[in-house]
């Protein structure tokens, strides 16, 4: 299953590195030194960052994160010029099996990047 996750992530559009807007993809930011189009081996700074903080918290083990990311959309549901939102985050994580750890990752995840709940999915790592 987990297999067919990262292939259909594989499988979404990713903008060039200079290219500010994209529709959906994978995170970009040009400051950010993050995926080359067709490497799913880099990861983004934030994605390194997350993985470092959750993987220190007790109970939480090993974690691996991707970020998806799409354009950022005004009142009226318009794409704004240039920027860029988190709207999904997959974590695989040894400790997903323990409720409260999924839990505990879902609110730090919720805290740090004001991603609702259903769009984030916490994975049992095997």
């Amino acid at each position: 299953m987990l297999l067919g996750l990262l292939l259909a992530v594989v499988a979404l559009p990713v903008s060039s590195k200079t290219e500010k807007k994209s529709s959906q993809g994978i995170l970009k930011d040009s400051s950010l030194d993050s995926y080359e189009t067709g490497d799913t081996t880099d990861k983004s700074e934030l994605e390194k960052k997350l993985e470092s903080l959750l993987s220190n918290v007790e109970g939480v083990g090993r974690v691996q994160v991707i970020l998806m990311t799409g354009p950022e959309k005004d009142a009226q549901g318009f794409a704004n010029s240039g920027g860029q939102k988190i709207t999904g985050v997959l974590i695989a994580a040894e400790g997903a099996d323990n409720s409260v750890t999924v839990q505990n990752i879902q609110q730090a995840v919720m805290a740090l990047f004001q991603v609702e709940a259903h769009k984030i999915k916490v994975m049992k790592m095997k």
